[in-house]
């Protein structure tokens, strides 16, 4: 298994387009007559993005594993604080500090807040999926006990765990709310999306079986390419339909309707399956072009730096159309998301370049040392 997996790097790329979508989305509801179709390009359609990066990280952890093997989790986790939590509280306190600037608040500094922060990733609002992934990390024992379990019966496992992954994700996301007396209860509560692992646990252990059973995996996908394909399309019109009933018959906003109809809902689920069996395939048994590889290649290979710088990307692009009296037209809109992927990955690969001269500031940005290859966390 140490022969490198495109699709994975592949997928990365994807996701990472996809995340900028979604936050481009959000950015577009500053104009009131946002095109609800557009938006839901970027808002629905991407809605895969962040749980197949659970897939991705559980497949690299987990596919040169050996499960009967001890596992050295002091090593383990050293490796996985430095490739994480150094960029993840680096990153914390650079836009912390960008907010104190442009705002001139410093209330965030205080002590109760700037634990908040901290604990829920709450510096810049596409943190948490780090927080999360330490989390994971931290209870790397019991995740190979599961898997190990798992193997023994993968598709019977497997299929109930993504029942009962449906249903806690419904219960979680539109029955519980924080109304209990404890002011601390309510404050993990409400914050839950930022850490509970249990969210993402169905993507995350499948990424770890299909990396076990790799060849497996690939062997299934391969006989039932058309049935993954249907799937995917089904499962992608059915998350729509349901976008478009809130919107039409029960009157929601766009931004309503996208908090209402996202990846925890049943079908955000379903279509978080299809989506990366369906993108597995495609990357595994069809013929990339040599342009398109080498896209989707550097997509991947810069999608840690990017994901972690673009949101300041977005920041000051937002100010200089509002600024410039400019509202976000379908038209501006997506030449918002194109100009954010471009510096962003420009600003990636200056981080790398500037690293080189100055090594400490690829571990402290991307959790690496510059002699590395890799900036991606698994």
């Amino acid at each position: 298994m140490s022969k490198k997996i495109n699709a994975l790097e592949y997928i990365r790329g994807i996701s990472m387009l996809g995340v900028i979508g979604i936050h481009t989305g959000a950015y577009s509801l500053t104009n009131p007559f946002v095109n609800i179709h557009l938006f839901a390009l970027f808002e629905i359609f991407t809605r895969f993005s962040v749980p197949i990066f659970f897939f991705v990280s559980s497949f690299g952890l987990f596919k040169n594993q050996n499960l009967n093997a001890s596992l050295d989790f002091g090593n383990f986790m050293i490796r996985r604080l430095r490739t994480v939590l150094i960029p993840y509280v680096v990153w914390s306190l650079l836009y912390m500090l960008h907010y104190s600037w442009v705002s001139g608040d410093l209330n965030i500094w205080k002590p109760n807040l700037f634990i908040k922060f901290l604990l829920f990733g709450l510096a810049s609002y596409q943190l948490y999926f780090l927080v999360i992934l330490l989390w994971f990390y931290s209870l790397m024992p019991l995740w190979r006990l599961v898997v190990k379990y798992i193997c023994t019966r993968p598709l019977t496992y497997l299929s109930i765990l993504f029942i009962l992954q449906i249903a806690f994700n419904y219960y979680s996301s539109y029955l519980l709310s924080p109304n209990f007396p404890n002011h601390y209860i309510n404050l993990l509560v409400q914050h839950r999306l930022s850490y509970w692992v249990i969210h993402y646990v169905f993507i995350f252990l499948f990424g770890a079986v299909c990396a076990i059973h790799y060849q497996a995996f690939l062997n299934y996908l391969d006989k039932y390419k058309k049935t993954v394909t249907w799937a995917f399309a089904l499962s992608l019109t059915g998350i729509l339909a349901f976008y478009y009933y809130l919107l039409f018959i029960k009157g929601y906003t766009p931004e309503q309707a996208v908090n209402t109809a996202h990846q925890l809902s049943p079908i955000g689920v379903v279509y978080t399956l299809t989506a990366t069996l369906y993108f597995f395939a495609i990357f595994s048994f069809n013929k990339i072009s040599k342009t398109w590889s080498s896209l989707l290649s550097h997509l991947g290979h810069n999608s840690y730096a990017v994901y972690l710088v673009h949101p300041i990307v977005m920041y000051y692009l937002i100010s200089y159309i509002t600024g410039a009296g400019k509202i976000m037209t379908a038209p501006i809109t997506m030449a918002f998301f194109i100009i954010t992927v471009a510096i962003s990955i420009t600003l990636a690969i200056l981080i790398k370049k500037i690293s080189q001269f100055i090594p400490i500031l690829s571990l402290l940005l991307t959790g690496t040392s510059t002699s590395r290859k890799s900036t991606q966390p698994s």
